[in-house]
């Protein structure tokens, strides 16, 4: 039995904590968005090449410690460490076997009938199908969010064997690997997170593809006849003009919500005649082709 401390809190206090916690010898730390998963749900983004400094404005700590261990003693003297008090939860977590309760959490995906996001330790349901296989962990991205799940069905039925693909954020690189098995000629991922490219070169290797992986800084002087942004709002937006300059031809953006069709819709009808290609789960995929700039 382990007991487990929540503390909401801002984004200063929240990287102290954590400091403070493993100080006092607590078993994990980890930081999340409050919000995650919900319309509030903050990215945490900057332009290539800049050193992102702040955690979520409005950030979870959780923290693991063993089931005898003095709570109220803990907690004084992180109020000390930190020199404030601050509001938390505890609940009890049951001892057990961590990695078979994982894996049991984690099914294969089906996204069609061509393509399923398979964890190593299953068997591919339908062998007619195709197989991406990835396993959760550091993964930026396993298929079972409707953002990613739209953008890899758009992938199966319209990458071909001439295309030129750039999966920009790539994250696990879920969507650059599809691409590949599907038939692309030459796939980028591009990623400004180094944890996310080196999660990128492990799953490419898993899945016996070949996608040359780049930060954005390093990033040959290139054009791709499709481009995929499966990334949230903001960034999108600032990255309207440099998306644009990749593309050739067809730009999907996903990470968008429904009500925000119009105002992205807008942004990019400066280069591109822009359709609301798939919903699902209030988010939107949007698909762009390239035209004269106005």
């Amino acid at each position: 039995m382990f007991k487990q401390i929540t503390i909401n809190i801002d984004s200063k206090n929240a990287d102290k904590l954590s400091d403070i916690f493993m100080e006092l010898n607590a078993l994990s730390v980890s930081t999340e968005d409050q919000y995650e998963g919900t319309d509030l749900e903050q990215a945490i983004f900057n332009e290539p090449g800049m050193v992102v400094s702040e955690l979520w404005e409005h950030s979870k700590v959780n923290i693991l410690f063993a089931s005898d261990i003095e709570i109220d003693s803990i907690i004084n003297k992180a109020y000390l460490l930190l020199g404030k008090t601050f509001e938390y939860s505890i609940i009890d977590v049951d001892d057990q076997d961590w990695v078979r309760l994982t894996q049991s959490q984690f099914e294969p995906i089906k996204v069609n009938d061509k393509l399923y996001i398979v964890p190593s330790w299953h068997e591919l349901p339908d062998k007619n199908a195709m197989a991406i296989v990835l396993d959760p962990g550091l993964a930026f991205g396993t298929g079972s969010h409707a953002t990613t799940f739209m953008c890899l069905d758009w992938i199966t039925q319209n990458i071909n064997k001439n295309a030129f693909v750039i999966d920009y954020g790539c994250g696990s690189g879920i969507l650059a690997i599809a691409a590949k098995k599907f038939g692309a000629a030459q796939v980028y991922g591009i990623d400004i997170d180094k944890q996310a490219i080196e999660a990128s070169q492990y799953n490419t290797s898993q899945n016996n593809v070949d996608v040359e992986l780049y930060l954005p800084s390093q990033l040959p002087d290139v054009s791709a006849n499709i481009v995929i942004a499966n990334i949230l709002s903001n960034p999108l937006r600032l990255l309207a003009p440099a998306l644009a300059k990749l593309t050739t031809d067809k730009l999907v953006l996903s990470g968008i919500l429904d009500s925000q069709i119009e105002e992205m819709s807008e942004i990019y009808a400066k280069w591109f005649d822009v359709r609301v290609a798939h919903i699902l789960d209030g988010w939107v995929l949007l698909e762009c082709s390239k035209r004269g700039i106005s």
